[in-house]
């Protein structure tokens, strides 16, 4: 069976299947195989690749199963891996115990099972959490070679997105200014900064903002980024006319904040709107409100407009790649 691999010489091999690993894209189905000098290894989203990258497709040998939660259970559980945690989303206490105690005597390499017990809640969106096993909430996350502490009962955080922040991260050129608006603890700033941009993050959580200057001091990029526990409407001015690239991912009411978003921006900007809305018309509201906002003090052009992924029956996580120009 013919798998899409990333195809590198095989004195590179090693560096890259790192970076592969880092950003969890590496399809563990399968063997990694050398030929003819390369490095073959098996992806599981040629799309999430960087273009730097090659992707072919090529047969390749399924690799001895190691044993899974589906294996011990006899049904395919659904959870997300954070770092060396699963995360759970089970009505029922026992079905959830029982899907922990699969999770831990399988071969995974998780040690913390957590399942969530409330929506995402108040201005800082965190939710609660039945600690299932494991010692605690905090966990330390690896994405696309970037390195993130956080602790999931103290702050937001989504590893679905992971591809998304990726995307806009290649859109980053060095010497840029970039500002997110609502910073977590750092899966833009931090990746941005790595590209050379001169970052600052902004968020009301001060447990994010400890976060993410943690964060910028473990992937090396502490002197690229400033840290501000405010809410960024209070700090817009500090920064009128300054960012190069707005970040704005708060879905369901980030349109409150596209006046200060005007503040920030410099004279060529772009800004990455992220939105939730029906089905029916997903990027028109955003679309609306940011030439509501922008016009006639800037030639507002949208340059994409991308579905995320499905949030709810009928909705949709979006995002708006607006360019403003003076």
């Amino acid at each position: 069976m013919e798998v899409p691999c990333v195809r590198v010489p095989r004195e590179e091999g090693e560096a890259t299947r790192r970076e592969l690993a880092d950003a969890d894209l590496i399809d563990d189905e399968y063997e990694i195989s050398v030929a003819d000098g390369s490095l073959y290894v098996p992806i599981t989203d040629p799309d999430a690749v960087s273009d730097a990258l090659e992707v072919v497709a090529r047969p390749v040998e399924e690799r001895e199963t190691q044993t899974t939660p589906a294996d011990l259970l006899g049904f395919e559980p659904s959870y997300e891996r954070l770092g060396r945690a699963a995360l759970l989303d089970e009505d029922d206490d026992e079905r959830a115990r029982e899907i922990a105690d699969a999770v831990l005597e399988s071969d995974l390499p998780l040690e913390t099972v957590l399942n969530k017990a409330s929506k995402v809640k108040g201005e800082t969106r965190i939710r609660d959490w039945d600690l299932l096993a494991g010692e605690d909430t905090a966990v330390v996350h690896r994405e696309y070679g970037c390195e993130f502490a956080l602790d999931l009962a103290a702050v937001y955080f989504s590893p679905r997105l992971a591809t998304e922040r990726h995307r806009v991260t290649e859109q980053v050129v060095d010497g840029e200014r970039a500002l997110d608006m609502f910073a977590g603890v750092g899966p833009f700033v931090i990746p941005f900064a790595k590209r050379g941009a001169e970052c600052v993050g902004v968020d009301v959580n001060e447990d994010a903002i400890e976060y993410l200057r943690e964060n910028a001091r473990r992937n090396g990029v502490a002197d690229r980024v400033t840290a501000i526990c405010e809410d960024v409407r209070e700090v817009a001015g500090e920064y009128a006319n300054w960012a190069d690239r707005l970040v704005m991912n708060l879905p369901h009411s980030a349109d409150e904040f596209l006046e200060s978003a005007v503040t920030l921006a410099g004279d060529d900007c772009v800004i990455h709107y992220y939105d939730i809305q029906h089905e029916d018309d997903p990027f028109g509201p955003g679309e609306r409100a940011i030439r509501d906002a922008a016009e006639p003090e800037y030639e507002v052009s949208v340059e994409t407009r991308r579905t995320v992924r499905s949030y709810a029956p009928h909705e949709l996580n979006v995002c708006l790649d607006v360019r403003l120009e003076r």
